[in-house]
């Protein structure tokens, strides 16, 4: 299970094509693909956020010690 042969592809994309149409097929790999670079660029900016803290302290309010 998993592993699909060269007739099992066609047919699946033989599917998507009747069910979607072929205007509609360009429109979802489009979303798709912006939705995978979205993730990508998130989960980058998590890991440079990770490896990188911010080397500022907290600011500390001085106006209470009067």
């Amino acid at each position: 299970m998993g592993n699909f042969g060269t007739i099992e592809i066609i047919l699946i994309v033989l599917i998507v094509l009747v069910l979607f149409g072929a205007k509609k097929i360009p429109e979802l790999a489009r979303g798709l693909g912006q939705g995978i670079r979205e993730f990508r660029k998130a989960k980058q900016e998590i890991q440079n956020e990770l490896e990188n803290p911010s080397q500022e302290e907290p600011k500390k309010d001085n106006e209470n010690k009067s």
